[in-house]
C-alpha cells in the first residue's frame, strides 16, 4: 500500500471513531434524567446555656485601694544633741513595741541642767523660810508696841507684816520648781520613745550624729490597723451601710480584703468605718475607707502599699436570679430558650450589675434556660440548638466559696 493510500486510510478511522464517540455522548445527554433545584435548608446556631436559680441573693460591692497604716508620723528630737545609742530597732523596716527606747540624745547637759534647778529650789526653798520667820518676828515685834489691839480686830500693815516679800519668795519658789520640771522634760525628752506598736519607714539618723529640735529622723507606723481607700461611685453607698454617711446606728458593712503576695493568694477580713471628707471633684467618686485590724499578725502581713481588691457585703435581696454579664442585652434583655427550642426575648428587670454578673429580680422564673452565647444575627422565634446546660451562676460561685 502507498504511503498515501496509508494516511488516507488512517484519516478515515479516525472521523469515524470521532463520529462515533460524538453519538455516544449526544445518547447519554439526551437520557440523563434532569436534575431538579433544591434550596440548602439553613444551619441552626448552636447555643450555650445556664438554668436559672431565683432565691436570696446577697449584693457584693468590689472596688480596690492601696494599703496604707492607720497612723504614720515623723520622728522628730525636742531637745538637740549628739546621738549617743540607736536601737536596733531603727531601721527601715524594723519592728518595735510601745514606749521602746528608739534613740537616746546624750543626757549629760541636761542632767547638768537638773542638778542647777534642783539647787535653785533648794535656795529659794531657804529663802522663803527665812522670809516667813522675819515675818512673824516683824509681827511680834508690832504686837508688842500696840498691845491694845487685838490680831481679831485690827491687823499689822503689810509692810509691817512682810507680806511683799513673802509673796515675792514664794514667786521665786515657783518659778525655780517650773525650771527644775522643765530641766527634768528636757533630760526626759533625750530619749525618744514609740508612741505605738509599729514599723520604721524610714530613718535618717546613726550614732555620733548631731540633731536639733525639729530635725526629722524617720517615720514610723503603727501596725495597729491598716486602712484602704476604695472609690466608689455614688449609687454603689445604696447597698451597704457607711457609719455616718448611710447608716445613724454607726454600724458599718462587713469586707473582705483580697491579695496575692509571695506567690499566694490571700485575704483578711475588714469593715467600712467611714468616708473621706468630700467627693472627688475630678472623678465624681466617694471614698470609702475600709480598716482592717492587726495586719502583720497573719505571715505573710498585709504590708503597707500594697494593691488589693475589697470585697463590700452588701444588701441581700430576698428573690433574685443572678445570670453572667454575657446574657444581658440592651440593658435589659435576656435570650430565653423555650420548650420547642426556640429563642425568645424576654425583657427582665436588672437590680444591679455587679462584675461578671447580673441580678435580675423581675422577668425571669426559676428554672428557666438563658441563653449564654452571643449570636450576630437574632431574630425572635428562631431555631436553635443546645450545646450543653449547666447550673446557675449563683450555684457555682456558692460551691467555690
Amino acid at each position: 500500500m502507498s504511503p498515501r493510500k496509508k494516511r488516507f486510510v488512517q484519516f478515515g478511522i479516525s472521523v469515524v471513531l470521532i463520529a462515533v464517540g460524538v453519538v455516544g455522548f449526544l445518547v447519554m445527554t439526551a437520557s440523563k434524567p434532569e436534575m431538579k433545584k433544591r434550596k440548602p435548608p439553613a444551619p441552626v446556631p448552636m447555643v450555650r446555656t445556664i438554668q436559672t436559680n431565683r432565691g436570696p441573693q446577697t449584693v457584693y460591692i468590689r472596688g480596690e485601694g492601696t494599703v496604707r497604716p492607720l497612723r504614720e508620723i515623723n520622728l522628730v528630737p525636742e531637745v538637740g544633741g549628739k546621738v549617743v545609742r540607736v536601737s536596733p530597732a531603727l531601721v527601715n523596716g524594723g519592728v518595735f513595741g510601745k514606749d521602746n527606747t528608739l534613740l537616746q540624745i546624750d543626757p549629760v547637759d541636761y542632767e547638768l541642767a537638773v542638778t542647777l534647778a534642783k539647787a535653785k529650789v533648794k535656795d529659794a526653798e531657804s529663802r522663803l523660810e527665812l522670809a516667813e520667820e522675819e515675818a512673824l518676828a516683824a509681827v511680834e515685834e508690832w504686837r508688842l508696841l500696840y498691845p491694845n489691839s487685838s490680831s481679831e480686830d485690827k491687823k499689822p500693815p503689810a509692810l509691817v507684816a512682810k507680806e511683799p516679800q513673802l509673796a515675792a519668795a514664794q514667786a521665786r519658789l515657783e518659778a525655780d520648781k517650773a525650771d527644775l520640771r522643765k530641766a527634768l522634760l528636757n533630760l526626759e525628752r533625750t530619749r525618744l520613745k514609740a508612741p505605738f506598736d509599729g514599723r520604721v519607714g524610714e530613718e535618717k539618723v546613726d550614732i555620733g550624729q548631731y540633731v536639733s529640735p525639729g530635725q526629722t529622723l524617720g517615720t514610723l507606723y503603727s501596725t495597729e490597723a491598716a486602712e484602704i481607700v476604695v472609690p466608689l461611685e455614688g449609687g454603689d453607698l445604696f447597698w451597704f451601710d457607711v457609719p455616718a454617711f448611710t447608716s445613724t446606728d454607726g454600724r458599718g458593712a462587713s469586707a473582705v480584703v483580697r491579695a496575692s503576695i509571695a506567690g499566694r493568694a490571700l485575704s483578711w477580713p475588714g469593715k467600712v468605718v467611714r468616708t473621706e471628707g468630700r467627693l472627688d471633684e475630678r472623678t465624681r467618686m466617694i471614698h470609702v475607707v475600709v480598716r482592717v485590724d492587726k495586719p502583720y499578725a497573719r505571715k505573710p502581713p498585709l504590708v503597707f502599699g500594697l494593691f488589693v481588691t475589697v470585697e463590700i457585703e452588701g444588701r441581700k435581696i430576698e428573690n433574685a436570679a443572678i445570670i453572667p454579664r454575657g446574657a444581658l442585652h440592651q440593658s435589659n434583655v435576656v435570650w430565653v430558650l423555650d420548650k420547642e427550642s426556640r429563642l425568645r426575648f424576654r425583657e427582665v428587670e436588672v437590680a444591679r450589675v455587679q462584675g461578671n454578673e447580673v441580678l435580675v429580680t423581675k422577668g425571669l422564673a426559676d428554672g428557666e434556660t438563658v441563653i449564654t452565647t452571643p449570636l450576630k444575627a437574632v431574630t425572635d422565634g428562631m431555631a436553635v440548638r443546645k450545646v450543653s446546660e449547666r447550673s446557675g451562676v449563683s450555684n457555682e460561685r456558692s460551691a467555690a466559696k
